[in-house]
């Protein structure tokens, strides 16, 4: 597939147009607002640059090896540096294209992370857990930070449900594929006939929102405020400081209650209704794309099972590409979920290539 000749000239032309602007402005906001522009086009236009360059060395060597008046010894030099230069040629066409995709608006904020107990009791609580702990642990890994919203603890262990937020560059795009139901087959520590139970839990990645990218009515919220449950000495039996907030059109609904402000409560159940609310429509919006899709990988469905964790035989499968790797302890360690990522990346820029083609 050709590259389109036309749209690597605007990108050169945009390049060059932000480079002016920026030599000749003053504003402090402006040249914010155009260097984070540059720096998003820049990448693309050096490799464009770099791209006519080695066609330009190709074409002398191919103009060399055309011309019967080459000698013989330049003729082997030049037949010997073809085939590297051709590979590089290539190599940078294939860069350009992925630069070129469609990208997702979302790919660079951070998420909220929630990971959810689902089938297998107190076993699916621990699998929650140890689930949470892979992500935290590759946060930290990533060098991104997280910071608990909120939990549920299973009564032997692990959650019910936790919510997090990991901020950082990029880590939508990295996580995004996480959504979805993980599946866990293993013989729990309460099983004394040694049998393989399988348990699941349910993981939802949602971009961060801020209010200037969805702004929500406030007459359409109903706001309830309670005492707090479970542990906090006299602070829980006082003071209203839970808080319920209600969309009404929706009808979603989030509770907060781990600060003892009622403020800070009210902020962290609005953050994540925020979420929830831009995930429905991003959902809306991809159900209507699907439709046009020749390929995708999995639907972002929180109902969709995409990942089995086997421990009797040490191997994490995803379903959706069909990837099997026998790496289960480093992969829950957090250090090898990026070959997952990786391939999960890889394969849904393949379909993209695949629908632009």
């Amino acid at each position: 597939m050709p590259l389109p000749t036309h749209k690597l000239e605007i990108i050169l032309r945009k390049r060059d147009d932000l480079r002016r602007r920026l030599e000749v402005t003053s504003d402090g906001a402006t040249v914010v607002a155009l260097s984070r522009e540059l720096a998003e086009v820049d990448p693309v236009a050096g490799a464009i640059a770099t791209l006519r360059a080695a066609e330009g060395e190709l074409a002398d060597v191919e103009a060399l090896l055309a011309d019967p008046a080459t000698d013989r010894e330049m003729r082997a030099l030049a037949e010997e540096e073809r085939p590297a230069l051709a590979e590089r040629r290539d190599g940078l066409e294939q860069e350009i294209r992925l630069a070129l995709l469609p990208r997702d608006e979302a790919d660079e904020r951070g998420v909220i992370l929630e990971v959810r107990a689902g089938t297998g009791g107190d076993e699916a609580a621990l699998f929650a857990g140890d689930l949470f702990r892979m992500y935290a642990r590759h946060a930290e890994l990533m060098g991104w930070r997280v910071e608990m919203i909120s939990q549920s603890d299973g009564t032997a262990g692990g959650y019910k449900e936790i919510v997090a937020e990991v901020q950082g560059r990029g880590v939508f795009a990295r996580l995004k594929f996480e959504s979805g139901v993980h599946r866990v087959q293993r013989v729990p520590a309460t099983e004394t006939s040694g049998r393989i139970h399988t348990s699941a839990a349910t993981v939802a990645v949602l971009p961060q929102v801020e209010e200037v990218d969805l702004a929500i009515d406030e007459s359409e919220l109903r706001i309830e405020t309670m005492r707090s449950q479970g542990a906090g000495g006299q602070h829980v039996n006082k003071v209203e400081s839970a808080v319920r907030i209600t969309h009404l059109p929706t009808g979603l609904a989030v509770v907060m209650q781990e600060e003892r402000s009622q403020h800070r409560n009210r902020a962290k159940a609005m953050a994540l209704l925020r979420a929830r609310l831009y995930d429905l429509e991003r959902a809306r919006l991809d159900g209507a794309r699907a439709a046009n899709r020749r390929a995708q990988v999995g639907s972002g469905d929180r109902s969709e099972r995409i990942r089995t964790y086997n421990f009797a035989q040490g191997r994490v499968t995803d379903h959706r590409i069909e990837l099997t790797l026998y790496k289960l302890p480093q992969i829950l360690e957090g250090s090898a979920l990026d070959e997952v990522i990786d391939a999960l990346v890889t394969e849904h820029q393949a379909a993209l290539l695949a629908e632009e083609g």
